[in-house]
């Protein structure tokens, strides 16, 4: 079995018990015998090395040997050959055909790509590749709790999401409308402090704004009354609308969210790629799917799999210990740090020249306040298979152009919880993701079930649009497009527990959406 590809070079060296840079991966599949120059580099490297660095291939390839003359076998090829056999030689896995899931509105992109020719993928130089990480609030923490931290936090909401807004409605602030007259226009943006209804069944909402809170009425008869509904305390709107008489109350005529803009233009990559994303693999519990992901990762090997470069994991990388009552009985691996070392040896079994990205979860070892910090330094190392990206929950991830958001998804359940059913619900999470998506922040509603921390700067907010928005915590399987941007809920690797079957989620274990990044087109692998 010739070593032609990368990705059978990664499987040798992890067959062997080594990682290795990218640039050596490289140099030992453009030598002139890739399985002679991988087993003379293994044999030359120092006895306490676990990566194979560039230099180490460069130091074998400056003192190659004579060739080995005609007719004779390379030693160092059938010797590499032998490495491979062992990791790489299973059959391909039984994968269905790509599944496809439109919403209502008839918005996702779920059809398979047209074939762009022969495959490129991780052959190509990974010097080509493109990858930036921002609004990594990893090590930037600065909220104690205080009062006045909790009032930047807001202050910076308000600030970020009412620009959004200003552009729509000629903003007058709080104060300044109480002392207008009665019957004049005005026009406000804040953030929502109440909702309560009336007798006759009318809407009265509170907004806050930096100088005080207005009190703002929407009849029920107003083809705004369902826009209502779909309100979280604390996120940012803006009203336009009539004073009362009395100017003691503002009688609302429209509604405004920040919300995506409906000319957003996609940003797609100028290349032939693709991204899996994932989510919520909980090695530890007793219901992780190994052979589900063994066969994900043994297709990842394949000739199928080539253009996936990029993987992202959006959170919960392990079960943990502690997240629910009597998690302890539905756990395979008890210690916290022995489940990520089990997840890191289950990562080692996708190819090497993958570039991966994670953020926490909730199951995971770090703060459950959101934003949440990547994962600490000591987990860093346990978890260190392919030199993944560890960023904080959410991220802003660009590959080559393409701006994805990842963001665990603690907060859908809290939208799932308060919105009606056709606008937000487990069976189509991307839904929820819409809501997300229209108000312009991941996690709007303080208080309620989703902890946040409060910080100088609210990293919640979407400040920039996305072109893909991912998430997963809900375990359910979802997708669609909302205004161009792509929001898909990847599922899970866990099969029902018990836990779950007490609260009736059924998940949607072991797929993998497949994103061209140049299309933004998607395919849903199922490996369960």
């Amino acid at each position: 079995m010739p070593l032609e590809t990368p990705a059978r070079i990664v499987r040798a060296l992890v067959g062997r018990g080594y990682n290795a840079e990218r640039e050596a991966v490289t140099l030992i599949a453009g030598s002139d015998d890739p399985g002679r120059t991988l087993a003379r580099v293994v044999e030359a490297v120092p006895d306490d090395a676990l990566r194979i660095t560039a230099d180490h291939v460069r130091e074998v390839l400056a003192s190659a040997p004579a060739a080995d003359p005609p007719g004779t076998e390379s030693t160092g090829s059938a010797a590499a050959d032998a490495a491979v056999s062992d990791t790489a030689a299973a059959p391909d896995p039984p994968v269905s055909a790509a599944t496809s899931r439109d919403d209502a509105d008839h918005t996702a992109q779920s059809a398979p790509a047209e074939a762009k020719g022969g495959p490129a993928g991780r052959n190509v130089d990974p010097s080509l590749r493109s990858l930036e990480i921002a609004n990594d609030m990893t090590g930037q923490s600065t909220g104690t709790g205080e009062y006045g931290d909790f009032v930047k936090v807001f202050r910076d909401r308000y600030e970020k999401l009412s620009k959004m807004l200003r552009g729509r409605v000629n903003h007058r602030p709080a104060k300044a409308i109480s002392n207008m007259s009665g019957g004049e226009d005005a026009e406000l943006i804040g953030l929502v402090d109440d909702v309560r209804s009336t007798k006759s069944g009318h809407w009265i909402i509170d907004l806050e704004d930096t100088t005080g809170t207005f009190p703002c009425l929407v009849m029920k008869d107003k083809d705004i009354a369902g826009y209502v509904d779909e309100l979280l305390m604390d996120e940012c709107i803006a009203v336009q609308g009539t004073l009362s008489g009395d100017a003691g109350i503002l009688f609302v005529d429209s509604l405004h969210f920040p919300d995506v803009p409906r000319s957003h233009r996609q940003n797609t990559a100028d290349r032939d790629v693709q991204a899996a994303l994932i989510s919520d693999v909980h090695v530890g519990s007793q219901e992780f799917m190994a052979d589900a992901w063994n066969r994900f990762a043994d297709w990842l090997h394949t000739e199928e799999a080539e253009r996936i470069e990029y993987l992202l994991i959006a959170g919960d990388m392990v079960e943990g210990v502690g997240v629910y009552p009597n998690q302890d009985e539905e756990l395979d691996v008890i210690d916290i740090y022995e489940q990520y070392e089990a997840f890191s040896e289950h990562l080692k079994s996708v190819p090497g020249d993958l570039d991966i990205v994670m953020i926490p979860g909730n199951h995971d070892a770090v703060r459950l306040a959101e934003p949440q910090p990547g994962f600490d330094d000591e987990l860093r190392g346990i978890m260190s298979a392919h030199d993944a990206r560890i960023t904080s929950n959410p991220s802003m991830v660009t590959l080559e152009g393409v701006n994805v958001l990842m963001y665990h998804g603690v907060s859908l359940d809290e939208v799932i919880a308060e919105l009606p059913a056709d606008k937000a619900s487990y069976d189509e999470p991307h839904k929820a993701m819409y809501q997300l998506l229209k108000k312009r922040h991941v996690a709007p509603q303080f208080g309620g079930h989703t902890r946040l921390a409060p910080e100088e700067l609210d990293y919640l907010v979407m400040e920039d649009v996305p072109d893909i928005f991912h998430t997963g915590h809900v375990h359910k399987l979802g997708w669609g497009k909302y205004h161009n941007v792509l929001a898909v809920n990847s599922g899970c690797w866990q099969a029902q527990t018990d836990f779950q079957k007490s609260v009736n989620i059924d998940p949607d274990a072991g797929y993998a959406p497949i994103v061209d990044l140049d299309t933004l087109n998607m395919t849903v692998r199922k490996f369960s």
